[in-house]
């Protein structure tokens, strides 16, 4: 179109022209200025139009279209800044601060625009209808001088488009600030007024489907579905409830069409797009909630479906945006979509335009909730496995998002400022990390990103005294105190990754031998490379099955530890029984010798062995003793019956070192315990038994005046007690002396029985000595029990009350050889670091007993001696206490 891109005047032909025909250009111009001005006035004269027409023919036969179509456009543009662009951008003064938007009623704010966007579309139709009249005139004059017909859809296109040029930057350079707000404020609004309203149709229709549904009915709608990504668009539904005819998306789509018209088009697509996103996000809040017990993620794409796109379907088709899939635009695909979108069964097919919204609700639904999840993640792990549905959420929601590194990095963030803190008990800090490995396997049965979170988790624990005693509580005790912690009741943590184990190892079989060629292919080829966070010194083979119990072990550093801890507190446990039902601790030992090897818990082992000989050699000297008695003379008074006494009889080279304390037992007592030796000696020469008689539990009833109490106490306090059956007040130093204990120790236990509302302790001459005195007829109705009731027993939380001594005064105890080795080379040395203390004890230390300790056993020895200011501690270097 070379002519309308043409310079605007041809001077040559200036040279042409008379001083007529100048005179008739003069005189057209200036009628064609006044009728553009009476056309586009404020009064808008369309009687002027023969005489309009007639200008154009003059000044188009000389040649000057160009001069015709600026002059016309330029008018229209000041015509529009002020009939149009003024008076729209007026009618929103009183909303110039977008911050008291909220504050005016919303039917105000939707008049208003409605009446702005009525006047200024007339007035730009008014004007087009001008524009129009321009071109018929222009192409009217072409016919006339080349005396034939001409296309005028290239005329019209020019001018249209540069009109709508004109508009578009005419609105666009006085935009107010606040129209953006305005706009986004009018979506949102009537999304929630539609949203509403289908939350009440979709009521009813669950209703009348309850009320009506005959299985086959004859009624039942025809579906078509249509796969996009993840989700899918049902076109019946889409057209069933609605329609490009339903009042208020009418309303909605002429205001976006109105906005489209004056060039808002990107503006008002983000309008309502944003409001379309902030009310998926408030629906998505809503449905996730805080229970994590039920999956939302279907609830969510199904109201997706339900109202956004069946209003954006409704939308695009009022505004004639339904372009067919079968485009060359088409076959849009999700990026992290299982299922491509360019197969839709049936021959109808969704609209290229609502696809796109359709990608783009998709993708915003599952990154919103999977936000949610995330900053909700440890609360979630906290109620595992009651939160495995809010956990598959997630896990879709990171296949389709691919954002797992936000995962790791939120996680973290939370463990550190929520669990990994003083006041969290180390139980608790253990069971989480059980919780998190288990959670994560099912997000990343891989383990890339638990090696990540789980990095912080033991680099805590490792500085954590009880560490190694809560790991084999809660490995050995039933659910260890967690009744959170899924399988049978009772069961311990061990017990379930054992069962856990099994279950993948025998899924690992399968995948390693039943698997033919065509498997194989089919794993070829769907192969994935491990992430960027994935650590390259293990590959995805060593990845595959997440070893829990390795990971806890790996704690600690070395199993041997574990071990030695699990010795102590088996001994503790079996010493303080009360019967040999010892098949809980059998079950736990098998259990661990799958883990850790037969070698390893010999010790523990022979430790159960005991246990199991001392019933049989306990009832084998209960019978031979009970036979002695009936064919010997009776038993004296203050004698005691054998069938009262139950030994274990235990190995000590292979039982850990056992605490003893002095204790003079009662003679009666002491007579049947020096029985039980001789009759085991006879039974088992030349083997003797040697008494802990600080150890074992007695079961005492205690007859007064007006009550009998039952107890099960230790030796000492029974020992105590039955001093005051000689008399009924003793003193302190006094007592110590006969029952063979150290005054602070009696000090400490006696206190038991003053609890317990039997002995009375008052001030004796000396200041420095106390009285104790039995109380006879004094009720505490709190404290006593009936015959029949049942006993109270003695707590044993004291350090001193331990059976068995404890690992750190193993350690302690075994590591006090070195210690003169450590103070020699701190004063030929000076300062040393750990490391090097510890590689020079191993170098000079071979000798019996040589050295075997780990660097963490031989660092808690030396924040012993730091503890007891020997050795000081500055930057890492160890150096003598000046």
């Amino acid at each position: 179109m070379e002519d309308l891109t043409s310079s605007a005047c041809n001077l040559g032909i200036l040279e042409t022209l008379t001083d007529d025909n100048v005179q008739e250009i003069v005189q057209s111009y200036n009628g064609f200025c006044a009728a553009t001005e009476a056309l586009l006035g404020s009064s808008g004269d369309l009687s002027v139009g023969s005489e309009f027409v007639s200008y154009v023919h003059s000044l188009c036969k000389h040649g000057l279209e160009s001069l015709v179509r600026d002059h016309f456009l330029r008018a229209h543009e000041e015509t529009f800044e002020k009939n149009g662009a003024f008076k729209f951008w007026r009618h929103f003064d009183a909303y110039g601060n977008p911050s008291e938007i909220p504050n005016f009623r919303e039917d105000e704010v939707q008049e208003v625009l409605y009446k702005a966007l009525e006047e200024i579309s007339t007035e730009k139709q008014y004007q087009e209808k001008c524009l129009l009249m321009l071109v018929h005139a222009l192409q009217s004059s072409k016919d006339r001088i080349s005396e034939g017909s001409h296309n005028t859809d290239a005329e019209r296109a020019y001018l249209f488009s540069k009109y709508q040029l004109l508009v578009s930057s005419v609105l666009m350079a006085t935009l107010p600030r606040h129209f953006p707000e305005i706009l986004h404020w009018y979506f949102k609004g009537r999304l929630e007024e539609l949203s509403t309203i289908m939350a009440g149709e979709l009521n009813d229709d669950g209703d009348d489907e309850i009320q009506h549904n005959d299985g086959m009915g004859s009624n039942k709608r025809s579906r078509q579905s249509y796969g996009v990504g993840q989700m899918e668009i049902d076109e019946s539904s889409l057209q069933g409830r609605f329609s490009e005819n339903n009042k208020l998306v009418k309303n909605i789509g002429k205001v976006v069409r109105d906005l489209r018209n004056l060039g808002f088009t990107s503006m008002t697509e983000d309008a309502y797009a944003s409001a379309i996103f902030l009310l998926l996000k408030s629906k998505v809040h809503d449905l996730a909630g805080e229970d994590y017990r039920s999956s939302v993620l279907e609830s969510i794409k199904g109201w997706i479906q339900a109202v956004p796109l069946q209003f954006l379907h409704a939308l695009l088709a009022y505004l004639g945006d339904c372009i067919d899939c079968d485009s060359v635009s088409s076959g849009l695909k999700s990026p992290l979509a299982s299922r491509p979108s360019s197969f839709y069964p049936g021959n109808d097919k969704p609209s290229e335009g609502l696809v796109r919204w359709q990608l783009r609700l998709e993708y915003f639904a599952y990154e919103t909730l999977q936000d949610l999840r995330i900053a909700k993640l440890f609360e979630i792990i906290v109620d595992y496995p009651d939160s495995l549905p809010a956990i598959e959420d997630l896990k879709q929601c990171l296949e389709y998002t691919g954002q797992h590194s936000k995962l790791v990095e939120s996680f973290i963030s939370a463990l550190r400022y929520r669990l990994l803190t003083a006041g969290a008990s180390t139980n608790d800090i253990l069971h989480q990390y059980v919780s998190t490995i288990k959670a994560l396997r099912t997000i990343d049965p891989a383990g890339v990103f638990l090696e990540a979170v789980g990095e912080p988790i033991r680099d805590y624990l490792r500085g954590r005294k009880d560490t190694i005693k809560c790991i084999v509580t809660m490995l050995t005790d039933g659910t260890g105190g967690n009744s959170n912690i899924s399988g049978n009741t009772g069961d311990s943590l061990l017990e379930e990754l054992n069962r856990d184990e099994e279950s993948q190892e025998n899924s690992g079989l399968d995948d390693d031998f039943n698997t033919d060629d065509r498997q194989a292919w089919i794993n070829a080829s769907c192969w994935e490379p491990d992430p960027v966070e994935a650590d390259p010194l293990k590959g995805s083979r060593n990845r595959r099955k997440v070893d829990i119990l390795g990971m806890i072990v790996g704690i600690i550093g070395s199993k041997d530890q574990l071990v030695n801890e699990y010795r102590v507190m088996l001994a503790e446990k079996l010493l303080n029984k009360s019967d040999y039902d010892i098949d809980t601790e059998l079950r736990t030992l098998e259990l661990l010798k799958i883990h850790f090897g037969e070698s390893s818990m010999q010790k523990c082992e022979i430790m159960l062995n005991d246990l199991i000989d001392s019933k049989r050699t306990n009832t084998n000297i209960k019978t031979t003793m009970n036979k002695l008695s009936r064919t010997g003379a009776e038993l004296e008074d203050y004698a005691l019956p054998m069938d009262i006494l139950d030994a274990t009889i235990i190995s000590s080279n292979f039982w850990p070192p056992i605490q003893d304390e002095s204790l003079i037992m009662p003679q009666p007592v002491d007579r049947l315990l020096s029985d039980y030796a001789k009759r085991f000696n006879e039974i088992k020469t030349p083997r003797k038994l040697l008494w802990k008689k600080n150890l074992g539990a007695v079961k005492l009833e205690l007859e007064f005046e007006d009550r009998v109490m039952q107890f099960t106490v230790a030796p000492v306090h029974a020992a105590i007690i039955m001093k005051f059956q000689d008399q009924a007040s003793w003193t302190l130093k006094n007592l110590a002396a006969a029952i063979g204990a150290p005054v602070d120790v009696l000090s400490r236990r006696i206190h038991f029985w003053i609890s317990k509302g039997v002995l009375a302790e008052s001030f004796a001459a000396d200041m420095n000595d106390h009285i104790f005195t039995l109380i006879e007829g004094v009720v505490d109705t709190g404290k006593s029990v009936g015959v029949g009731g049942s006993c109270e027993d003695l707590p044993g939380d004291e350090e001193g009350d331990r059976s068995v001594a404890s690992v750190e005064d193993q350690l302690r105890k075994e590591m006090t050889v070195y210690e003169k080795f450590i103070i020699g080379m701190l004063t030929n040395f000076g300062v040393m670091a750990l490391e090097r203390i510890h590689n020079t004890l191993k170098m000079f230390c071979v000798a019996d007993p040589s050295y075997d300790k780990t660097l963490q056993q031989l660092q808690s020895f030396l924040t012993g001696l730091v503890s007891e200011e020997k050795l000081e501690l500055r930057d890492g270097m160890y150096s003598l206490k000046r």
